[in-house]
């Protein structure tokens, strides 16, 4: 349990005060509820941990979804100044740009109720799953590069999808920046021949359909309406990403005791923005954010495949449409305010979704009045939020929310815990058709292994960090 102080602001705000070497305070989103269970890791105490970084402005956050991770908790804000600030591989992660894809169709349940078995399988033959998973590309170096540069546009040249999916993707699906020569040879071979693949661990393909509407307006600016089936992605830069992090990190690590400063933990090795190899870091990072980028759009337009296939209808009749797709594992560089002054900031946003408000320059046309969509997967026996950015995420969190329900449970004990059962029987059961590669990954994404997705989703916005949109429920889900 964290020895860590927590001084309660409001029904769905905490504070840890500054003390030690925290140049800023802590605070954490959360109800009562999810409070409990957030104090029996160590995450709190990595949320004090980050504070102590050089150039971190307003405050280290934390969102309802929080759990132990790799230096900054999984679930972890933090934005740095862009002179004086750092940048740590570890408030990024190590599956760099993991993020979520929503796509909305023309057909209601009643559409595949009788072939939605025949339609997970469809999908999970095409969309290739499971660790070490190869796809339909083996990419030369000159084309690996090409996608560290272009990110989804690459595959839209390509005929994965077309230019208007690029609209509805953060960043339009390209993070500038982006440095191929700092790529080792490595993380090249680990993504010569991933991208198109699913993956492995919490990484899905879902078919959902839309239970409830919560924002008429909003789900209309969005296309989203009571019935509705639609598809959800989750996953990310896979192997190369998970390379470049451990690379860079292992860079870090090694130069910790030449900085000016002391790390409270060695897990936040980290290097200054303007430094040799923090500018480094940010062009690596930036080509496998990019490399997740096109990975989804290629996942998108296979999901399409499969649909018109199954069920032996034109594109026209599935008429599967982008609605957004943001990232929830990557430092930004951001003009934010801080105390009424216009700042360049570093935002990392590790396990965190960007939450951008009405009018924000940033969102596509039609998203502009009402604000930028916000996608929170939760367990596979639960299904799925959509939401929307407001104002106060974007004064308070450097426009930021959660990005899923969060784990409670380790993978080891998840899988312990769905030894003896039939978790594929028991989600059947209750009309969630679910394939992986294996056994073993299932039990490992058992729905208790995670937190109440309603808790989680409750309490931000509760909190006006996001608002509910609607509510999708899970019907088929792929993993890996």
């Amino acid at each position: 349990m964290s020895d860590i102080v927590m001084e309660r602001i409001d029904r769905y705000r905490w504070k840890i005060q500054p003390q030690g070497g925290m140049r800023v305070p802590g605070i954490v989103y959360a109800d009562d509820v999810l409070m409990e269970t957030i104090r029996d890791d160590e995450s709190l105490r990595q949320v004090a941990n980050v504070a102590h970084l050089p150039g971190i402005q307003a405050a280290s956050l934390a969102m309802p979804d929080i759990h132990r991770g790799y230096g900054f908790p999984i679930g972890g804000v933090a934005a740095f100044d862009m002179d004086e600030g750092v940048i740590s591989p570890g408030g990024v992660g190590y599956d760099i740009n993991c993020g979520v894809r929503l796509m909305t169709t023309d057909l209601c349940i009643d559409d595949i109720r009788g072939r939605l078995k025949e339609l997970v399988a469809g999908l999970f033959s095409a969309i290739p799953s499971g660790v070490g998973s190869s796809g339909p590309l083996n990419l030369t170096k000159a084309e690996e590069r090409q996608v560290f540069e272009k990110g989804a546009a690459w595959a839209v040249e390509r005929g994965y999808g077309t230019p208007a999916d690029l609209e509805m993707t953060e960043q339009r699906g390209v993070l500038g920046g982006a440095d191929p020569d700092g790529v080792s040879d490595r993380a090249l071979e680990r993504g010569r021949n991933q991208l198109g693949t699913l993956g492995s661990g919490n990484h899905f393909l879902e078919i959902e359909v839309v239970d409830e509407i919560f924002d008429d307006r909003a789900a209309r600016a969005f296309g989203v309406e009571p019935g509705q089936v639609v598809v959800m992605i989750h996953t990310g830069s896979r192997g190369l990403g998970y390379q470049v992090c451990d690379e860079y990190l292992a860079r870090m690590v090694k130069r910790a005791g030449l900085l000016d400063f002391r790390l409270p933990d060695r897990q936040l090795a980290c290097a200054y923005l303007q430094s040799r190899e923090g500018q480094d870091y940010l062009g690596a990072m930036a080509c496998a954010a990019n490399y997740a980028w096109a990975n989804r759009q290629i996942l998108m337009h296979r999901a399409a495949e499969t649909f018109q296939r199954v069920l032996e209808r034109s594109p026209a009749d599935i008429g599967m449409r982008l609605v957004y797709d943001v990232c929830h594992n990557i430092a930004s560089v951001e003009d934010l305010e801080i105390d009424g002054v216009r700042k360049r900031l570093c935002v990392h946003r590790k396990g965190a979704t960007r939450a951008y408000p009405p009018g924000h320059p940033d969102l596509p046309g039609r998203y502009r009045d009402v604000g930028q969509p916000v996608l929170i997967p939760g367990d596979m026996g639960t299904g799925s939020y959509l939401l929307v950015g407001t104002e106060l995420a974007f004064r308070e969190t450097f426009g930021s929310t959660c990005h899923g329900a969060g784990r409670l449970m380790s993978r080891s004990r998840a899988r312990k815990a769905g030894a003896r059962r039939q978790v594929r029987t028991e989600l059947e059961k209750q009309g969630i058709i679910v394939m992986a590669t294996g056994r073993a990954t299932i039990n490992e994404e058992i729905p208790e292994a995670y937190k109440n997705i309603e808790d989680v989703v409750n309490v931000v916005h509760g909190a006006g960090l996001s608002r509910k949109v609607a509510r999708m429920r899970s019907i088929g889900c792929i993993k890996g």
